[in-house]
């Protein structure tokens, strides 16, 4: 952790003396947020940056990226937003980046928490999903792959979406997914969909099958380093239909465009190393990476996972 801290603080006050050599100063009393809830970076419509402002601006997101790859979890959204602005950034979307150094200092030691507990979680119904998907193996990378040493681990997964929010003007939903090892967060994705969905279920589902993707390849990794697995992975989603339609063998698919995402997920589950569950919205940790939060509800979140 000491050198994420290094990086907050050194990142912090080159802001912090770029600003004063303008006169201005951080304004931590007033960034309790990482952004406050009501802003958009799409509708912002203030004017265009100059090209030495454009350069600091992209500068700076790309300290911002670097301090999430670190584990600044509760600014991954909003870092992932802005940058999509980085080629013709607007005065509004420098002074978001300012506010977001501003909240940083007023957070400079939140720490992500490593906890090697396994979650408890309800013992499942037993499946039969053989008429369904016949052939459907847990995937094994490789015959000579490492002989699983240790005590074996318990893969948690958060994912969700916000249904066309993720871009209010194309209307492109948001993903945000989070993967815990026991209790130790090692993951955090947060993405624009690459497609527009007419419906809550059709984002819900795509989010679903981005988090399948990486879980899978998560396994991969941990089984060619000797790691033992401690059953399928758990999925945890608040879209109850979602959820439903990954766990119940005889649900049917009403909707041909996300037919891909239905059976490949599926198709995981069938094969045991997926087992999807139902979170409810409040808990669901992995929504503070779909959207800009209010500070009550980010703050309710982050202490599930964070100090």
């Amino acid at each position: 952790m000491g050198s994420k801290q290094f990086v907050n603080h050194e990142a912090i006050s080159n802001v912090e003396k770029w600003l004063a050599d303008r006169g201005m100063y951080l304004k931590r009393k007033s960034a309790k947020s990482v952004l406050p809830s009501s802003y958009r970076p799409e509708l912002d419509d203030t004017k265009y940056l100059d090209q030495e402002f454009v350069s600091y601006h992209q500068e700076q997101i790309g300290v911002l990226r670097w301090m999430v790859e670190l584990g600044r979890v509760d600014i991954c959204c909003e870092v992932s937003m802005l940058a999509a602005y980085c080629a013709a950034p607007r005065k509004g979307h420098l002074e978001a980046v300012i506010h977001m150094f501003a909240y940083l200092k007023g957070h400079a030691k939140s720490q992500l928490v490593f906890n090697s507990d396994t979650v408890l979680h309800s013992e499942p119904s037993t499946l039969d999903w053989s008429d369904f998907y016949k052939d459907a193996q847990d995937t094994v990378p490789r015959p000579d792959m490492p002989e699983p040493l240790g005590e074996p681990v318990q893969l948690n997964v958060f994912v969700d979406s916000d249904h066309a929010g993720g871009d209010t003007v194309t209307r492109r939903s948001r993903t945000g997914v989070i993967i815990f090892v026991n209790k130790a967060p090692i993951i955090w994705y947060s993405k624009k969909q690459g497609s527009i969905e007419t419906s809550s279920f059709g984002s819900e589902f795509m989010a679903m099958k981005t988090a399948v993707e990486m879980t899978e390849g998560l396994r991969y990794k941990l089984r060619m380093m000797g790691v033992p697995l401690d059953g399928p992975a758990n999925v945890m989603a608040d879209n109850m239909s979602v959820v439903k339609n990954t766990s119940i063998p005889e649900s049917v698919l009403k909707k041909k465009s996300n037919s891909i995402a239905y059976h490949y997920v599926r198709e995981r589950a069938a094969s045991g190393s997926i087992l999807v569950r139902h979170e409810r919205t409040d808990s669901n940790i992995a929504d503070i990476l779909t959207k800009i939060q209010p500070h009550s509800v980010r703050e309710r979140l982050l202490r599930l996972f964070m100090h």
